[in-house]
């Protein structure tokens, strides 16, 4: 099992950028594969990024050239790097570990783009 802390959320302006980050503790984190999900008021929860335990990463659509997801299996953290924020990205951003069919969530972060 896995437990997972977002921290890094914040108000930022259009065109502004963020660091999350999410910090986990447990036993083996670099065998997990890690997603930031994000939910918007009123919608559903929706996939952002993804890296694989062998940092394969992969993007929706809405964060493709925008947001950059790594990892550090050294400090048990994951990352995400958002540039040219819009209003569009304002959501709680959760970060999530998955192996064996088995997925673990954290509390989430609140980003907020606006002027």
């Amino acid at each position: 099992q896995v437990q997972l802390v977002e921290s890094g959320g914040g108000w930022v302006q259009p065109g502004g950028s963020l660091r999350l980050s999410c910090a986990a503790s447990g036993s083996m984190f670099s065998t997990y594969n890690m997603d930031w999900y994000r939910q918007a008021p009123g919608k559903n929860r929706e996939l952002v990024a993804s890296i694989t335990n062998n940092g394969r990463q992969d993007y929706a659509d809405s964060g493709k050239g925008r947001f950059t997801i790594s990892r550090d299996n050294a400090k048990l953290a994951l990352y995400l790097q958002m540039n040219n924020l819009q209003p569009e990205d304002t959501a709680v951003y959760f970060c999530s570990a998955e192996r064996y069919n088995m997925r673990f969530w954290g509390s989430g972060t609140l980003v907020t783009v606006s002027s």
